[in-house]
């Protein structure tokens, strides 16, 4: 077992909430740090493999509730660990992918504290396990584009870059407005006709998988999260 070790931050990712899908790293991390700071996103299960003597705290920033700023959560991790503690920064999927990773990181690096990051399974691909579908195929799509679906106060629509409106999609944070979704996916070339896919709870015990078009979305009523939507050829195999 590699231990967490005093005054170092470690950015760590949770997976897609399955314990059995964490890696042997984040395990032993969990088991020996002093202090972990955590998504509101992160199960229960997870949380019970820290060591009972560790200060688990939840940081959660849910969408119009915010009780703390990503500047306080920073300020936090280098606080514990200029006073000697070892750091948990436990984040939902992959700590690099719309975590704000990038941020801890250069607050961390401009603060002189050592940091590790230890990644995670991301949902796009726990969803495609669960659909028991590819992301890439020789005869359908060649590439894979992450983006997030999550709308600002200013209404800010979906972007997909241009080029790869034949790619697969993976969707996060897709809201509950799949209709505004499916316009954005028809603004940007995508046909109606396309297949897709809403992935909600991945790999937990609560897991709901839906298979429809483009065109079906706005039918259907959005699932609970944290979800997902693929999109692509792929899905039509």
């Amino acid at each position: 077992m590699q231990t967490a070790e005093s005054g170092t931050v470690y950015l760590t990712g949770a997976g897609p909430g399955d314990p059995d899908l964490l890696t042997v790293r984040a395990r032993d991390l969990l088991a020996t740090a002093d202090v972990i700071l955590h998504d509101g996103l992160v199960v229960d299960e997870i949380l019970e493999l820290a060591s009972p003597t560790a200060l688990v705290e939840s940081v959660a920033k849910r969408a119009g509730v915010k009780t703390i700023t990503q500047e306080q959560i920073v300020e936090r991790m280098i606080r514990e660990a200029r006073e000697g503690q070892s750091v948990v920064r436990l984040k939902v999927g992959d700590p690099m992918l719309f975590g704000r990773g990038a941020e801890e990181i250069t607050a961390l690096s401009a603060a002189g504290i050592p940091f590790e990051i230890v990644p995670g399974v991301t949902a796009a691909l726990a969803a495609a396990a669960a659909l028991a579908c590819p992301l890439t195929s020789r005869e359908a799509s060649s590439a894979v584009v992450m983006l997030s679906g999550h709308r600002s106060e200013e209404g800010r629509s979906l972007v997909v870059p241009g080029g790869f409106a034949e790619a697969t999609l993976a969707i996060y944070m897709p809201g509950s407005d799949y209709a505004a979704l499916a316009r954005d996916l028809a603004e940007h070339g995508i046909p109606d006709g396309t297949a897709c896919a809403v992935v909600s709870q991945c790999s937990l015990p609560g897991q709901q998988l839906i298979r429809l078009t483009v065109g079906e979305l706005p039918t259907h009523s959005a699932l609970p999260a944290p979800a997902l939507v693929l999109v692509g050829k792929v899905l039509d195999s």
